[in-house]
């Protein structure tokens, strides 16, 4: 184990570029994520057209993958920064210049090991994430947040973990973390500790977090038992 509340991980999961082969992937994976299915196989697809427009891409309109928010409603993806470079450990971009003031969500990627901040459909901050790992994997699915706590302390591992957004009655959380490589943690997801306030600033009690699962092995729903912070 490394630190108090991480893992250290055996396998390390890809960094990720703006390409059509890694980009469009993981928002087909659950077409109809309120079902909070744990696994998905990997679907076939065709990459929708885009336009670029200096630090961001459109979808063209209706052609941007959704997700089902419950109660008849979606959170539609209209537009993704355009980052040409690969992410590493630690990395994040923030963008939300000239996207409208709005309600927010998550997407999360255990796959590619990365987490998106969406308003108004428009991306408009991104990040390396860690995530669980061993018989602690992060639950996928659709979820809601619970509470908010800006200087939250693990009880369990004596552990600051800053900025926490809870999704989960049994502990499961966003929160900020020392992102380094080789690095896992007991459920939760952990990002970089600026990019954790910027998504604490933007998300608010009840909001939706997507998750799509590591069709690679991890990101099983595991019991509830297992879920502490």
């Amino acid at each position: 184990m490394g630190r108090a509340g991480y893992h250290q991980r055996s396998s390390v999961a890809g960094r990720r570029r703006r390409s059509a082969a890694t980009l469009f992937a993981p928002f087909f994976v659950l077409a109809a994520l309120g079902g909070c299915d744990s696994r998905a196989d990997e679907p076939h697809y065709d990459a929708p057209a885009m336009a670029q427009t200096g630090d961001r891409l459109f979808f063209h309109a209706g052609t941007g993958p959704s997700f089902d928010a419950g109660n008849g409603q979606k959170r539609q993806v209209k537009s993704l920064l355009n980052i040409s470079r690969p992410m590493k450990y630690g990395d994040f971009v923030w963008n939300d210049k000239n996207v409208p003031a709005g309600s927010a969500w998550v997407l999360v990627d255990l796959r590619r090991q990365t987490m998106s901040v969406f308003r108004g459909g428009a991306e408009i901050g991104t990040a390396v994430t860690l995530y669980g790992v061993d018989d602690r994997p992060t639950p996928t699915g659709r979820f809601t947040v619970l509470a908010r706590a800006k200087d939250h302390r693990s009880s369990v591992y004596d552990a600051p973990m800053p900025y926490t957004l809870r999704l989960t009655n049994d502990g499961v959380s966003i929160h900020g973390s020392d992102v380094r490589e080789g690095l896992g943690t007991h459920g939760c997801l952990g990002i970089p500790l600026e990019f954790a306030r910027r998504v604490f600033d933007q998300i608010s009690r009840g909001d939706d977090v997507f998750i799509l699962p590591d069709t690679a092995g991890h990101g099983d729903a595991p019991s509830p038992s297992q879920h502490v912070s």
